[in-house]
């Protein structure tokens, strides 16, 4: 099963048939695209789940209906054990970009990471899961993709937000201070830190 973000509200994709009860499911083959993720970019539909019986194509049927956009990003600690976050649009979040044209996701990570906090000395750890969500630009839907990377830095001067990214601050945040930034963040953010539940 794959969770996309409409507005950060749930789309789930399955292949399994559920029961419905406070969602709405759906036929990933005949379904109006658009016209869902407008409802729920309008808050009529909160959560709902769409179906394909075969899980390996359900995520490649998706994406003919929709336009994807891959990007890449970091979840960066420091020698403290430090998170660097950044702060853009009212809530908490983390460094990450669009892919350019022939470049690797692994330098795209990189490159966004340094671009948007202006941390350098970045070396690339392991792959995290990737997440999806879903995005207006320009009057167009698009899926974005973002691959994350678990990244470790030395660097210990002075944080420079992308302003002109709309990025208003870079901080490193300790473990006790992730919880309570996680309150005001995107739900794609908070599934990186679910898994191994590292700050409870």
């Amino acid at each position: 099963m794959y969770k996309v973000f409409v507005n950060d509200k749930p789309l789930f994709l399955t292949n399994e048939i559920v029961k419905e009860t406070d969602f709405q499911m759906f036929l990933l083959e005949s379904i109006d695209i658009e016209q869902l993720i407008v409802k729920m970019f309008s808050g009529k539909i909160s959560k709902a789940y769409l179906y394909y019986p075969d899980e390996k194509e359900i995520l490649k049927k998706l994406k003919e209906k929709i336009p994807v956009q891959k990007a890449g990003g970091g979840l960066v600690y420091n020698k403290h054990g430090e998170v660097l976050f950044i702060f853009r649009n009212g809530k908490w979040d983390l460094p990450k970009g669009g892919i350019e044209k022939g470049e690797e996701i692994e330098n795209t990570a990189l490159r966004e990471v340094e671009e948007e906090t202006g941390v350098s000395k970045l070396t690339l750890g392991r792959k995290l899961q990737k997440t999806y969500h879903i995005f207006k630009r320009n009057g167009r839907y698009k899926l974005k993709i973002t691959h994350w990377f678990e990244m470790h830095t030395t660097f210990a001067g002075q944080l420079h937000p992308q302003e002109d990214e709309g990025i208003e601050k870079v901080a490193w945040l300790k473990p006790d201070e992730i919880q309570q930034a996680l309150t005001n963040s995107y739900e794609n953010i908070k599934l990186l830190f679910e898994p191994e539940k590292q700050y409870e």
